[in-house]
């Protein structure tokens, strides 16, 4: 094997590794979406209910990203979290001079969650099924679980090229990674086309703001890695068997 060809086929073999690890990394962190709200220093019955409706297992969309809005909320593709005072009043402070110290709780989207449908008006069940938010929601969900398997048996045929001492078979490493950096593309475009139809639907309260958190923002890194890996995957075995084909015509010759 030609030295070029073994240095793109490592090259590419570290980029793949480090796209998986960015890849599941994403998948199991809660910070896809991140809100920034005034801290809620006391516990009045409307925190409260906002609290137990949060943590029920009934929560509509709208009810928990009413509370996702308020407390400092994060959402993952797995779960969605808020922040709340650990030692909360009845009253609220005149003065603060020093930290107090607060909880995230967390909630689990459940898999009948993950597949329900969107409703045009978010907590409202009799405006009809939105279907272009409910596929969004379910695509954003799918597609990395897709990605991730894709570069999982890509790294087992490349394993078996480095068996067979052979370049060739990572030809399907590349193709492999290729769609599943198309699926990953796909997820994050999913996701921030579902959080703007959200976000027009729900409207932030004054003094909130969102934006894109670290894990989604290692969705993105990972989409050109595995690109990039599956361009030099593809490079490697394309080129290496051309000129085993052109050395053997004229051995032959």
């Amino acid at each position: 094997m030609d030295n070029r060809f073994a240095t793109a086929f490592v090259i590419a073999c570290v980029l793949s590794l480090i796209s998986t690890i960015y890849m599941a990394a994403s998948i199991g962190t809660d910070f896809w979406f991140e809100y920034r709200s005034p801290v809620q220093e006391n516990s009045s019955d409307l925190n409260k209910s906002i609290w137990a409706d949060f943590a029920s297992d009934e929560a509509d969309e709208k009810t928990y990203n009413d509370a996702l809005f308020r407390f400092n909320g994060t959402m993952g593709l797995w779960r969605r979290c808020i922040t709340i005072p650990q030692n909360t009043y009845w009253y609220s402070p005149p003065e603060r001079t020093e930290s107090f110290d607060v909880v995230t709780k967390c909630m689990s989207f459940t898999l009948n969650e993950q597949f329900m449908e969107k409703f045009v008006d978010p907590g409202n069940h009799n405006s009809g099924i939105d279907l272009l938010r409910t596929y969004l929601w379910r695509c954003q969900f799918l597609l990395p679980f897709v990605s991730l398997g894709l570069m999982c048996f890509g790294a087992v045929i490349g394993l078996c090229a480095c068996i067979c001492r052979s370049l060739y078979p990572t030809i399907a490493t590349g193709i492999l990674h290729l769609l599943a950096g198309l699926c990953t593309l796909g997820s994050v475009s999913c996701y921030v086309a579902g959080i703007e139809l959200l976000h027009q639907k729900l409207e932030l309260p004054e003094n909130v703001s969102g934006e894109f958190g670290w894990s989604f923002c290692l969705a993105c890194v990972s989409a050109p890695l595995q690109f990039m890996a599956s361009a030099l995957f593809i490079w490697a075995a394309h080129t290496n068997r051309k000129e085993y084909t052109l050395m053997k015509a004229y051995r032959v010759a």
